[in-house]
């Protein structure tokens, strides 16, 4: 009877913990597609998508998160494949510069702009 009791007790705690691991995988697996630009639909994350393209983005990611791939090295695969724009976070480099300082230059001459009229 105590043997039955540690059988039971140790089948429900791998059971769970399955349950734990498959969990954080679907996580990560949600996070990863909603930070991925569907480039059918080019308004909606592949998450939301429901074109081909986004389909297969979904069975590619999941395939990469089973074989153990962790989620900066699912952006880079994608990237290389894909290009940067498939990325909704690019990445800072020459090709995303103006992605990022445009924004600054744009607050910069707004607030100039607004010196020289109150001034």
């Amino acid at each position: 009877m105590k043997i039955l009791r540690i059988f039971i007790i140790l089948f429900l705690f791998l059971g769970f913990s399955h349950l734990k691991s498959d969990e954080k995988k679907d996580e990560l697996k949600i996070k990863i597609l909603k930070n991925i630009r569907c480039l059918i639909c080019q308004g909606q994350s592949v998450y939301d998508s429901e074109s081909e393209f986004a389909y297969t983005i979904k069975l590619i990611v999941d395939k990469k998160i089973d074989e153990g791939l962790e989620e900066n090295s699912i952006y880079e695969f994608l990237r290389e494949k894909y290009g940067d724009w498939i990325i909704y976070d690019p990445k800072l480099n020459k090709n995303t510069y103006i992605l990022w300082v445009l924004p600054l230059l744009l607050f910069l001459l707004g607030g100039a702009i607004m010196y020289k009229k109150i001034k």
